[in-house]
């Protein structure tokens, strides 16, 4: 009874100010920047742009980098500088240098972004660094490619092994799985995921049961590549890493039993890696590039209430909660209120869940909804859902029901549950529950015109867990259809 669905649960972003100071703490994006404002026309580049040998040691210095690696460091700084436009690097053969550089350095049309730009462009900019890093994470590693260069100092591309488009397609999926991971219960606050358990479920048939030898090596292998990307990856923002211990590479090194770590104290020593908010905003910008539906908490906050009720319908609880919130503080209440149920009537494969999500908003509203939900008391289809929702608010003078109205709910709201949630203990407990409290509830159940009857009574027999109960439910679907 599922209707369509986002490709993936909607994320809680923080406001595009936050995530643009975020962007503009990230280690790499502010050596970057200050290599700009570093350079001039007097730094020395080669023809690709790069700094030269010579330039290195000073540049390491500018950042405060004094450890072996500052020179490194300084490099991919300069090189992230170049490709976001910080720095334009202008080509003169004409001022060729008797030592091979070549190149007028001046300051890029981006650099004034950082400090008088809008957060979207300093956002702009910080994704441009990431692609950046991330090309470089899905390049061949070093010793790959130093094993590679032939003779004549070229490159031999096809001796690699390497794939660009799989390389940057598996490391796509990993970060996919980690958003997934990260974004699933609603609140985007789960903790660290295990190294190993990103390169398995890449790697792990669903289907597999026990890992073979030839797997466990597969997802060993897949451990150390995201090692070293994820050490990448973590300078630009985009994750938060705990590095894999070194200790176990000499182990593996002696001959150690593959296989996947089952201990915490293992696990962790594995690597364990988060996506940071500004981690969350760079996937799903990512996404959103590739046509993958990738939804954020506000995205409906503009939109009218029919789209608000079907857009939160397979939200998770929070999800849902705060998407509702955000669209009520736009509002007041009472027109809210009245917007809600309108959209809330319907006799469309949708409506028993917005429905549910309208009475769910009405009660983020409170009091101030009374007046509209006391006009619908009367509906067919809204009469059930106001009384109910008039009770649990503990107003006076609440009328009762009429007898279809009950049984028009009760289809309603089991029809609204199976298209929310499958077919959980909960709803089992529901329906017992139910034809429990109404003596011969199948007798009158299939009478009720609604478009879900048919298919909420054939759902009641699946779930009955008394034998004779679902033959009743099975006999009262059948009714309903030859009804129909």
């Amino acid at each position: 009874m599922t209707g369509d669905r986002p490709t993936v649960p909607p994320v809680r972003l923080p406001s595009d100010a936050e995530l643009a100071r975020d962007a503009l703490a990230a280690p790499l994006l502010a050596r970057a920047a200050r290599l700009a404002r570093w350079a001039g026309p007097g730094t020395r580049v080669g023809a690709g742009g790069e700094l030269v040998d010579e330039q290195l040691p000073e540049a390491a210095k500018v950042l405060g980098l004094v450890d072996e690696d500052g020179e490194a460091y300084a490099s991919e700084a300069w090189r992230v500088a170049v490709d976001t436009g910080l720095v334009a690097v202008e080509d003169d053969e004409d001022d060729e240098t008797d030592d091979g550089t070549t190149g007028r350095v001046t300051a890029g049309d981006q650099l004034a972004l950082l400090t008088s730009g809008s957060p979207q462009d300093v956002l702009a900019l910080w994704l441009d660094a990431l692609d950046v890093v991330f090309a470089d994470a899905t390049a061949p590693v070093l010793d790959d490619l130093a094993a590679a260069i032939g003779e004549d100092g070229e490159i031999d591309f096809e001796s690699l092994d390497w794939d660009p488009e799989s390389e940057a397609e598996f490391l796509e999926g990993v970060l996919g799985n980690l958003y997934l991971l990260t974004v699933a219960d609603g609140d985007g606050a789960s903790g660290p995921v295990p190294l190993p358990v990103l390169a398995a479920s890449m790697i792990v048939p669903d289907d597999m049961g026990e890992p073979t030898d030839d797997v466990l090596e597969q997802v060993s292998e897949a451990m150390m590549r995201l090692d070293d990307q994820f050490r990448l990856l973590e300078p630009v923002g985009l994750v938060s890493y705990v590095p894999v211990d070194e200790a176990l590479m000499e182990e593996d090194a002696g001959g150690a039993d593959a296989s996947l770590p089952v201990g915490e104290e293992d696990v962790a020593r594995y690597g364990m890696v988060r996506l940071t908010p500004l981690g969350l905003y760079g996937i799903r910008s990512r996404m959103l590039e590739a046509g993958v539906d990738a939804p954020a908490v506000g995205d409906l906050a503009d939109k009218d209430a029919h789209a608000l009720l079907d857009g939160v319908a397979h939200f998770p609880e929070l999800s849902a909660r705060a998407e509702t919130e955000q669209w009520l503080a736009r509002r007041a209440p009472a027109d809210a209120a009245g917007r809600l149920l309108a959209a809330a009537r319907g006799t469309d494969q949708r409506a028993p869940l917005r429905r549910l999500h309208c009475q769910q908003a009405l009660s983020l509203v409170g009091a101030e909804a009374e007046s509209a939900v006391r006009e619908v008391l009367d509906d067919p289809e809204l009469g059930g859902l106001a009384r109910v929702w008039l009770a649990e608010l503990g107003a006076r003078d609440v009328p009762p029901p009429p007898e279809p109205m009950i049984f028009w709910l009760a289809i309603d709201t089991i029809a609204a549950q199976l298209d929310a949630e499958g077919e959980p203990e909960e709803l089992q407990e529901l329906i017992e529950g139910l034809v429990g409290r109404h003596g011969g509830f199948f007798d009158a159940a299939w009478r009720v015109d609604h478009p879900a009857t048919a298919d909420v009574l054939e759902a009641m027999g699946r779930l009955h867990r008394d034998r004779g109960v679902s033959k009743e439910a099975r006999k009262a679907a059948f009714k309903a259809r030859s009804r129909a």
